[in-house]
């Protein structure tokens, strides 16, 4: 009787067909295995409900995706690639976010294929290293406290062309204007820099000297805006 409830109506004696055990096995495992890399990607790490939430069930999506298709790899890579069409509508991810995505991908698609044990390695091995790299804070240092982001208010009648040059000069080893926008109506402009100080401890004359310059409006100074973190 199960045999022929989840037996496919175009099935043929040339097709394979699925057994309900090993789907629910695959399924499951790759559950189990969407449980170990969100949980390696959570720790330490700013996240969301929705997205983790949706991370932990990506590799059974995959992983079914993959079955239906009869393990057919091209077929279910072009099925993953028109779901993923649907992304264009959402702000686009951190790279963090964008690597878990991936390799939630690729383990469901491993599992789908059937090698249940590697995609456990996988996951094992991956997640191992999120957390290793995440306990050691990887990437970062005593040097990314140099990095930032600096807003800057002036009036609509101040030209912001090199106005702050001089000063930007002295106190940082690279600057650059990455935008400029207006607000309050058009009456004034915020402009944004990426900057690396020189000296972390220079951050205060730094913005006395930008306040005397902007007459006194709004500064604001921040951890560089890169989008990897949210």
């Amino acid at each position: 009787m199960l045999d022929t409830i989840f037996r496919g109506v175009f099935d043929t004696d040339m097709t394979s067909v699925i057994g309900l055990s090993d789907f629910l096995l695959c399924v499951g495992s790759a559950l189990i295995i969407g449980l170990i890399l969100t949980g390696s990607y959570m720790w330490k790490t700013r996240y969301t409900k929705s997205f983790v939430a949706t991370l932990a069930m990506l590799p059974a999506i995959v992983c079914v995706v993959i079955m239906m298709v009869n393990g057919n790899v091209g077929a279910g890579v072009a099925v993953a690639g028109a779901f993923s069409l649907v992304r264009f509508r959402s702000f686009p991810g951190s790279a963090k976010e964008i690597g878990a995505i991936f390799l939630a991908m690729g383990t469901g698609l491993v599992v789908g294929m059937g090698y249940i044990g590697y995609a456990f390695l996988i996951a094992v091995i991956f997640g191992g290293m999120t957390l290793l790299y995440n306990y050691l804070d990887f990437g970062t240092g005593k040097r990314m406290a140099l990095y930032k982001t600096l807003h800057i208010t002036i009036p609509e009648d101040l030209d912001y062309t090199g106005v702050f040059d001089e000063i930007l000069k002295r106190y940082t080893e690279e600057c650059e204007l990455i935008q400029v926008k207006t607000t309050n109506m058009g009456s004034l402009f915020r402009l944004t820099y990426n900057l690396k100080l020189k000296m972390a401890s220079e951050e205060k004359n730094l913005i006395d000297e930008l306040r005397c310059r902007n007459g006194n409006l709004e500064i604001t100074v921040s951890k560089l805006e890169n989008g990897d973190e949210r």
